[in-house]
């Protein structure tokens, strides 16, 4: 697999420096004010928590994830939105909490093969490729990865065809939250999968290995996963197994699925030791991948991921030591061997849920350009969600759109455009009814 060389973000350590236990990372985050605010591009959503461009589709056109099972064709330009595939009835019922449609991504070679896939939270109704549920136990749902088809993909009102729905992989999942949900292909052309660590609290209950799933490599809970789609080397001969990942054994003659688990370490995974990594994505001029973990009680962090890497959860939230048994966290030197400290990180005095974004590639010169652009849910559980960047000498800053504090609204996601520019997803009410979401892109060119 290809080495990028780090950029800048690497080298920053957090300015913020640690402190006591009911304020671990004293200092505040400090802010950069933009002139202008934030425009709409789009309305009408319920909880938009993605977006991408197709590969070869016009450079207007924007796809948006909707959670409650909608992904709409966007034309940034107007604001128009058509309905270009709809799973809700695959979805859970009932309060969709962290569930839904979570994750889309379009195949490198869409343009040729039109194929795309989705992440879904759906009913306990077919045997699982990987479970962590002790027998006679029933998991909360399941997590399904599909293949989907636009028969004439050079078409750009083309939709996707409702009858090429293909399983991928499919994994039990114990609780409701901590499903993560994202997909991205990366530079080599291979499909990464988020997966949290099962739910509950602390990595512990039902369906919780010994140690924990972002600590026990025989799960593929908690993980970053990598696989090729369209190989047939596992024993369901659904998708393959890159003979790079990392904990591949060598010369196995038929990796990946429960079996490719027996040696102690599954085959899918790239990288462990995640709690919920809700969105990462790849800087698309080095290749590097940047994974934003959501924390529990106390650490919000984002991690410069590498092959084989194991970035703490259960043992760590954030760079400091975490106890499962009460949730809390204390400083640790030099801390557990191997574990990988974040790049970046902040505590729950900033925030609630990190929201990972984008290093900003696109077309605009401005002092964004280079960095990587995340936020945060909500900094009291209100619509008070907040965009970060990363700063030049050191941490990050928060961007103050008309020198406000906070963007007026739950902040959901992040888009990034077939140029490179970035959009803004949220909604009025933090959850998954209503119609308050929207596409924000801000007044000022700066993204």
């Amino acid at each position: 697999m290809r080495q990028a060389n780090l950029p800048l973000l690497l080298a920053l350590l957090p300015s913020l420096a640690l402190a006591g236990a009911n304020n671990p990372i004293k200092g505040t985050i400090p802010g950069v004010n933009v002139s202008g605010g934030l425009i709409t591009v789009a309305t009408g959503f319920t909880a938009p928590v993605g977006g991408t461009a197709a590969p070869g589709a016009p450079s207007n056109h924007l796809f948006v994830i909707d959670q409650p099972g909608t992904l709409w064709r966007i034309d940034v330009n107007t604001g128009v939105k058509s309905l270009f595939l709809d799973l809700h009835t695959r979805l859970i019922s009932g309060d969709l909490g962290e569930r839904g449609f979570l994750g889309m991504a379009f195949h490198p070679n869409y343009a040729v093969n039109g194929l795309l896939y989705t992440f879904t939270s759906e009913p306990d109704t077919a045997s699982p490729d990987f479970s962590t549920m002790p027998s006679g136990t029933d998991p909360d749902h399941q997590n399904v990865i599909l293949e989907w088809r636009v028969d004439n993909p050079a078409n750009p009102a083309s939709v996707v065809n409702p009858g090429s729905a293909r399983e991928i992989l499919r994994l039990d999942q114990p609780q409701s939250n901590h499903n993560g949900g994202c997909l991205a292909f990366g530079p080599d052309d291979m499909l990464y999968i988020g997966l949290g660590d099962g739910g509950n609290a602390n990595d512990l209950g039902t369906g919780h290995l010994s140690s924990g799933n972002g600590q026990n490599m025989r799960t593929v809970l908690g993980k970053i996963l990598r696989i090729d789609p369209l190989g047939t080397n596992v024993p369901s001969h659904r998708y393959g197994i890159p003979f790079d990942n990392p904990f591949v054994p060598p010369a196995a003659s038929s990796p990946g699925g429960s079996p490719g688990c027996q040696d102690g370490r599954c085959d899918e995974i790239f990288a462990s030791g995640f709690r919920n990594p809700w969105r990462f994505s790849f800087d698309r001029d080095t290749g590097r991948l940047y994974v934003a973990d959501v924390g529990q009680n106390n650490i919000e962090e984002l991690d410069a991921v590498d092959a084989g890497g194991n970035y703490g959860w259960n043992l760590k939230e954030g760079s400091l030591c975490f106890n499962p048994g009460d949730g809390s966290v204390h400083p640790c030197f030099p801390g557990p061997a191997g574990v990988i400290d974040p790049c970046l990180q902040y505590d729950h005095d900033e925030g609630t849920a990190i929201i990972g974004g984008y290093v900003y590639r696109g077309p605009k010169s401005s002092a964004v350009r280079g960095r990587y652009v995340f936020g945060d849910y909500a900094r009291t559980f209100s619509a008070d969600g907040r965009i970060f960047v990363s700063a030049k000498h050191g941490a990050f800053k928060e961007l103050r759109f008309n020198g406000q504090s906070g963007i007026g609204w739950f902040l959901l996601g992040f888009a990034e455009d077939a140029v490179g520019n970035l959009y803004i997803l949220g909604n009025a009410t933090g959850g998954s009814t209503g119609n308050s979401g929207v596409i924000l892109r801000p007044e000022t060119p700066i993204f």
